[in-house]
């Protein structure tokens, strides 16, 4: 049920002519209480999209009734009107449901640079219908709604000791790291103040949807988004939320990974022995984005040399020719030297395991990617067409 798997939210999805194909393109979740606890994250880009101004406002007392969100136009560097479209949507939302429109966040998603009158009448009527059709069994319609290239919906639920965490995600390109990389909203029936939703958040995110890194491209439009409705009246600690909380991000970003654009391996990437976290994810992160390795995996090709020559642009303490390579469990690279020989990697399974053993520390990350093929480039050659 996804976001409505949580006591205390409604959600609807409707389709109202945004998307050519005439799927569901707007969704509306609202929380019904008794509290309205909110928190949010959203990309670093500096190049922003309107909904992100409009909620990174929003958020900012802790609180949010409702979220709207539509697919078919980012309504991004769509100047003055575009904002107003998002504070209009906020508005007509807060009307219809009889609260404020500074606890509604808006989130959009689709090409950049388009939006019209035409667009924004058809967000404010799916915001009417949306609104008009919301129940508990919402959740799985405004998965849908909130779909662009994805092929398929992304909705993960956990239950522990009486309360629920329920939550729905789109993206399958422009997939990287910054704090969000894509629209994720989750919901609880955990009661938590302002400030433990934004600490499991936060804590949340850096540690899945902030190592996603499938293609080097942030969007402008990335939002995450903690709603908590306290219904179930169980204040879990922090520690036992986060942990929970982490477990459904990490399965979100999973699932994002497995329906990236044109991927044809899942790739994830393991960092041992570093000398310290950020060291970790920076040596992984570099192997992520190395177009020259993405390519070598497409091709089946377990060309480790790509390995080496990506980690040795980093500032991370380890020194190049103490390094071994694993590539799906065999060790082909040890002390910066041929050890097993390639053949002996089959990279034909999606699933891909790397495995950078560095030799200086105790520290571990895991960064996860995908190949880089004709079909990511085909499908991104004709993105606006």
């Amino acid at each position: 049920m996804s976001v409505t798997a949580a006591q205390g939210f409604e959600a609807a999805g409707v389709a109202v002519g945004l998307k050519s194909t005439g799927k569901p393109d707007v969704a509306v979740v609202v929380n019904r209480g008794p509290q309205k606890v909110g928190a949010a994250v959203f990309t670093s880009n500096r190049a922003l999209a309107n909904p992100v101004l409009w909620s990174k406002e929003a958020i900012k007392d802790g609180v949010v009734e409702a979220i709207v969100l539509n697919s078919g136009g980012a309504n991004c560097f769509t100047g003055a009107f575009g904002f107003q479209t998002s504070h209009q949507t906020a508005e007509k939302t807060a009307e219809l449901l009889g609260v404020s429109s500074g606890d509604v966040i808006v989130c959009s998603t689709g090409l950049i640079g388009t939006g019209d009158q035409v667009f924004r009448d058809k967000v404010l009527t799916g915001v009417e219908q949306g609104v008009a059709a919301l129940s508990a069994d919402g959740g799985e319609d405004a998965s849908l709604a909130i779909m662009t290239t994805d092929s398929r919906p992304k909705r993960s639920v956990l239950t522990r000791h009486g309360w629920t965490i329920g939550a729905m995600a789109k993206g399958a390109g422009m997939l990287a790291p910054g704090l969000a990389t894509m629209l994720v909203v989750i919901t609880t029936d955990a009661v938590l103040t302002a400030a433990e939703a934004d600490t499991a958040l936060r804590r949340a995110t850096s540690l899945t949807f902030d190592r996603l890194d499938s293609d080097g491209c942030m969007s402008t439009n990335d939002q995450v988004t903690l709603m908590s409705s306290g219904a179930s009246e169980i204040a879990p600690g922090l520690d036992e939320f986060a942990m929970a909380l982490t477990e459904v991000c990490l399965d979100l970003a999973e699932q994002l990974q497995s329906d990236a654009e044109g991927a044809s391996h899942d790739i994830t990437i393991t960092v041992e022995h570093a000398m310290n976290e950020a060291d970790a994810v920076e040596v992984g992160r570099s192997v992520a984005r190395n177009n020259l390795f993405k390519a070598a995996i497409f091709g089946n090709d377990p060309n480790w040399g790509r390995v080496l020559a990506a980690i040795g642009t980093t500032q991370a303490e380890f020194n190049p020719y103490r390094v071994d390579v694993w590539m799906n469990g065999v060790r082909v690279c040890t002390d910066g030297g041929p050890d097993a020989p390639r053949e002996d990697v089959d990279l034909t399974p999606r699933a891909t395991q790397l495995v950078i053993d560095l030799k200086v520390g105790d520290a571990t990350a895991t960064i996860l990617t995908n190949d880089l093929t004709h079909d990511y480039v085909h499908e991104n050659s004709a993105y606006a067409s």
